[in-house]
């Protein structure tokens, strides 16, 4: 666990499950707690096997001071998260995703972002301020009304008196396309950014997350010093392993910048620029 040095610690638990300890903080990124051969449930009748097992039970996690949420899909947000989370915490969400928790599944301190908005959460010493990035499920202008609204998020960590130590990028599930360009404008001195991969494939052959080319893409773009891939060969619907990134990164003269955390692994960020170390 991260201590008061500024490190903030990253716990891999599987698809784009990340358990976040910085100081007097615990976070929670897209809750999937599906156990191997359970079914996600991704809309419209669609679902997908899980091949793989979470590092941790959903029942296993500490008392969380906060869940970001990307959107409401069942491969981020599942049955098992539904169940077991304390009702009372927060989650940071898009608007269309926190009136559907709060509403239906008795949430009620789901709040939503719109894109650039921010909010702070704060606890003991330490403190995040979680901005709301933008995000493309799909680029198809169908698919995006049939496909929930989707966004990345911008977590700033430092002390109660504002002073930020690192930045984290989460990608959420979106796919390249020039309105990303802005996060680096407004941000350029992200420490880490976090990417959901995968190439999810729907029937019709629609990719609705990035696969291994558009995520080095991203990478590139962004500029940040260190890349850290997930979400990538947990559902059926993924088809687009690790290693088209891992090529596409090499092609690209990006290999020193990753950050390879397997399920089950912790990542270690300092605010000094160094690798993380990775256990």
């Amino acid at each position: 666990m991260a201590a008061y040095d500024d490190a903030l610690d990253l716990h891999f638990i599987g698809t784009a499950t990340v358990l976040l300890r910085y100081g007097d903080l615990t976070l929670l990124t897209d809750p999937n707690f599906l156990h191997h051969g359970e079914r996600a449930h991704l809309g419209y009748g669609l679902t997908s096997p899980r091949l793989t097992e979470p590092a941790l039970d959903v029942t296993q996690l500490p008392p969380l001071d906060a869940v970001v949420l990307s959107h409401l899909h069942g491969d981020h947000w599942d049955r098992r998260a539904r169940r077991h989370l304390d009702r009372s915490v927060p989650i940071v969400t898009t608007p269309h995703a926190a009136r559907h928790l709060r509403t239906w599944q008795g949430f009620r301190r789901a709040g939503g972002l719109r894109t650039w908005e921010r909010c702070t959460v704060r606890e003991g010493r330490s403190q995040v301020r979680i901005t709301a990035l933008p995000g493309r499920h799909s680029l198809h202008p169908v698919l995006r009304r049939l496909l929930p609204p989707v966004m990345g998020t911008m977590l700033e960590f430092g002390r109660r008196d504002g002073t930020v130590a690192l930045r984290l990028y989460v990608s959420g599930d979106t796919l390249v396309y020039d309105g990303l360009d802005e996060i680096a404008r407004r941000f350029p001195g992200a420490d880490l950014a976090v990417l959901h991969l995968g190439g999810t494939r729907l029937p019709g052959g629609f990719v609705v997350t990035m696969d291994g080319a558009q995520g080095a893409e991203l990478a590139r773009r962004l500029g940040h010093p260190r890349v850290m891939p997930i979400h990538y060969d947990d559902y059926a619907v993924f088809r687009s392993p690790l290693e088209d990134f891992l090529t596409e990164a090499d092609r690209l003269g990006l290999r020193e910048r990753l950050v390879l955390c397997a399920r089950g692994q912790h990542a270690l960020v300092t605010p000094h620029g160094d690798r993380p170390l990775v256990r």
